[in-house]
């Protein structure tokens, strides 16, 4: 092992890193608030009164959870592609310019991710009580104020710890993206491998920097329990953290 390469690495890691981070959060923040919203929509359509869409929300869930990330992002950038249905062009919005990889990668990612969240919704959902809703009917709310006002807050505090779980799943997820041609961090480190040979020292520095982001992400996590909780019943409170012990949410394993 190379003690002088891997410190040197840690303390000035060429400019090529940096930006191979900066796409890995991009990507990782984008497709996880994408995922977010899709998630909550899938949520309600699975609750829905129509049996079509309630079907509809129920293959996605299927197909998006039966099937591996990996084979998802070659199906979504280079399976389309080698069939003549799609091509991803290259875009510019505003200071931004999006390759087609990384269009196709935060697609993927949001698609998948949405699936999990859907399941984690949904179960945050039922842990409110009914009585809750029909109150809120009663005093003449709509269902959508209702849910907005009354549902949701309540939901959200019991989302953010398996919320938490899946940010951090969905950073490490991204070291997959390379396959498509993203060079984000990883990618941009076995790039660098394949001129230099310092195999154990670039993944060691690469499970370094996995390891600091997702500490970092887990203080932020626990800081916006705790924010979340000031108001929190302690019945709510213990609901929500069984059920993120539990992984009872529809998280990954």
């Amino acid at each position: 092992m190379d003690f002088r390469f891997l410190f040197d690495f840690l303390i000035d890691p060429p400019p090529i890193v940096w930006e191979g981070l900066l796409v890995t959060i991009y990507i990782s923040v984008a497709a996880q608030a994408a995922g977010v919203a899709l998630g909550l929509g899938i949520a309600l359509a699975r609750r829905s009164r129509l049996a079509w869409l309630r079907l509809l929300a129920g293959f996605y869930v299927w197909f998006w959870r039966g099937t591996p990330l990996l084979v998802q992002l070659l199906l979504a950038y280079t399976g389309v592609a080698a069939a003549g249905i799609y091509r991803y062009p290259d875009i510019e919005i505003g200071p931004l310019a999006l390759s087609g990889p990384i269009q196709a990668a935060v697609l993927t990612l949001a698609f998948n991710e949405g699936a999990y969240m859907s399941e984690i919704f949904r179960g945050a959902i039922q842990t409110i009580d009914r009585g809750q809703f029909d109150a809120a009917r009663a005093l003449g709310m709509t269902p959508a104020t209702a849910f907005r006002w009354i549902v949701l807050p309540q939901a959200l505090r019991v989302v953010i710890p398996p919320l938490g779980n899946e940010f951090t799943l969905m950073i490490k997820g991204t070291s997959l993206l390379s396959i498509i041609g993203v060079r984000e961090f990883f990618g941009t480190l076995q790039d660098i491998n394949s001129a230099t040979f310092k195999t154990f020292e670039l993944f060691l520095f690469a499970a370094i920097w996995y390891l600091l982001l997702t500490t970092i992400l887990g203080f932020g996590q626990k800081w916006l329990e705790h924010r979340m909780a000031r108001h929190e019943t302690p019945l709510a409170s213990a609901t929500a953290a069984d059920l993120s012990k539990r992984s009872l949410l529809g998280g990954r394993r």
